[in-house]
């Protein structure tokens, strides 16, 4: 039996969205949560005037917001949650949505100012967006760049239940299985957060495994190449089987990628596998449990046709998390999923899959939240 959820939004009633996109309008509401130093180097080094926006979301490109969704001029898409109520929490009547913040704090080349303002962002974040709407959620920024003072911001930021989630971008300085990353994950695992890689980049190094790129298209395309490179990467270093019941979210990451590296992974490690005698399994066995992926942007030019084959390649139902990627332009109207998607498929990936995805959102509904303490 299939359903059209697309043809009204109250199709999607009670889904789960994982992948809401709220934007720092500015500085200024970061500063009451920075120490009297970082208010001082704000000013001297004239951050204030900066758009600490991620350059891989240029503000003005079609991609970056959808043109119903756009605010006035001079506002940032994304910065308003009455915005984002208006467009996507009240009409979709979703039960959750996770917040997962793009901003320039977490890729800057000083360790100590992105950890100011990783910390700044995620108290700004529970107080204007989660303190202010029961069905949020979010994700915790950290700068990944440096694991110590990553996994301290993981460690406090989780006595809230409502951060499920840490939040690192595909491309950094490092493949993401390294084992000098791993204290991030053993934070993670312990506090029963998933880690959610977004698309995205700090840009250490060119985007692209050939140099830089001329135009946005070219990086914007070249994204499914650094999550395949960070998956394969994952699975090899043997993240999953030192933290077993860790989960990974590839959000944003497009799907139609997945059939082909996953076939090669297989083949691959069936000729190498002495090299890797942690990886015990078959790559396409360890993602099936471990490795989720929102459905937008969905990339097949038949949706629920091509999401209908990638469950087939994959041999799983449970892979897809729903998500809107608010305000990024990914789908017009309420077509937020494809039409002609089995009613039980639509279940699972409106609210099953993201449940099971993320411990923190079936245990943290209708519970009292801890406070954030500095």
């Amino acid at each position: 039996m299939t359903t059209d959820p697309s043809a009204s939004p109250q199709g999607y009633a009670g889904a789960i969205d994982c992948d809401l996109h709220p934007a720092v309008p500015g500085m200024d509401v970061l500063a009451p949560y920075l120490d009297d130093y970082w208010k001082e180097m704000v000013a001297v080094r004239a951050l204030d005037r900066l758009n600490l926006n991620l350059t891989s979301y240029p503000q003005n490109a079609p991609l970056s917001c959808r043109p119903d969704w756009k605010p006035k001029a001079g506002t940032k898409p994304g910065s308003s949650l009455a915005a984002m109520q208006q467009h996507v929490l009240d009409p979709f009547q979703l039960k959750l949505g996770i917040l997962n913040c793009l901003y320039g704090g977490q890729v800057m080349h000083s360790e100590d100012m992105a950890a100011a303002f990783c910390r700044a962002t995620n108290e700004w974040i529970r107080d204007t967006w989660l303190d202010r709407d029961s069905r949020l959620r979010a994700s915790i920024v950290v700068p990944a760049h440096n694991t110590e003072l990553a996994v301290a911001e993981i460690d406090r930021v989780a006595a809230d239940r409502r951060f499920v989630q840490v939040l690192l971008l595909v491309s950094g300085e490092v493949t993401l299985g390294r084992r000098q990353l791993w204290p991030i994950y053993a934070a993670a695992e312990r506090n029963d957060l998933a880690i959610g890689v977004h698309a995205g980049s700090a840009y250490r190094y060119a985007p692209t495994s050939v140099g830089w790129p001329s135009y946005f298209i070219e990086d914007y395309v070249a994204q499914s190449g650094a999550f395949e490179n960070q998956l394969q990467s994952l699975i090899s270093e043997g993240v999953f089987a030192k933290f077993p019941r860790l989960r990974v979210v590839m959000i944003e990451s497009g799907l139609t990628w997945l059939s082909g590296f996953i076939w090669r992974a297989d083949k691959t490690w069936k000729g190498v596998r002495a090299e890797v005698p942690w990886v015990t399994r078959a790559p396409s066995d360890i993602l099936r449990d471990h490795v989720r992926f929102t459905v937008q942007p969905i990339d097949d030019p038949d949706e629920a046709e091509g999401l209908q084959r990638l469950i087939d390649h994959l041999k799983s139902d449970e892979l897809f998390l729903f998500s809107t990627d608010y305000p990024h332009w990914q789908f017009d109207g309420d077509a937020a999923l494809p039409s002609g998607l089995p009613r039980t498929l639509v279940r699972k990936i409106l609210r099953d899959n993201p449940l099971a995805a993320y411990p923190r959102l079936a245990d943290s509904v209708g519970k009292p939240q801890a406070e954030v303490h500095a």
